[in-house]
């Protein structure tokens, strides 16, 4: 199934909440430290890395526990991630002689850089780029489900108000934008 097929069926806000309260669970049963249920300690030290290269402060916010967590849960995504991070180390390994971890930050950029976009894709690149499309995509869903995320959007919740006010910085980008 591709991902554009799995997202027809959306998760309802529950299920990620739910997600995150296994992870929470997990925890607190391990001293409060998340013991990874399927990635080996390399595997774990590259999502970490990688999660934070996408999502500055994701890996805080628990989405390393969330990608672990639903891969462990799920047999097609953790091949999906196990495969994907064997694929970011052999890449920095035949470019620089070194795992993606142990690459400098500036290798480790120049290479997320390249599979960002489908534009760059070649044979070689293929694979990666599908594979950081997912990463990308889960560690964005996993930090801003999170409470940390939530805070970072200044999410308020539903709530009635009074009056509305266009913000001036807003109302300015859309006319700016508006062909005249």
């Amino acid at each position: 199934m591709k991902r554009r097929e799995l997202l027809k069926f959306p998760l309802p806000a529950l299920a990620f909440q739910q997600a995150h309260q296994h992870v929470e669970q997990a925890k607190q049963q391990n001293a409060g430290v998340y013991a990874p249920k399927l990635f080996t300690p390399h595997e774990w030290q590259t999502l970490r890395r990688l999660s934070d290269l996408i999502v500055p402060g994701a890996q805080a916010a628990g989405a390393p526990e969330y990608i672990d967590y639903l891969s462990a849960n799920n047999n097609r995504l953790a091949v999906i991630f196990t495969g994907g991070l064997a694929w970011l180390d052999h890449e920095m390994q035949s470019r620089h002689s070194r795992t993606f971890v142990a690459a400098a930050p500036a290798e480790q950029t120049a290479l997320l850089d390249l599979i960002a976009y489908r534009k760059n894709e070649t044979p070689e690149l293929a694979a990666g780029i599908r594979f950081f499309d997912w990463a990308r995509r889960i560690t964005v869903d996993a930090y801003y489900t999170s409470k940390a995320g939530v805070a970072d959007l200044n999410f308020m919740g539903n709530g009635g108000s009074e009056t509305f006010e266009v913000p001036a910085a807003s109302l300015q980008y859309a006319l700016n934008r508006s062909p005249k």
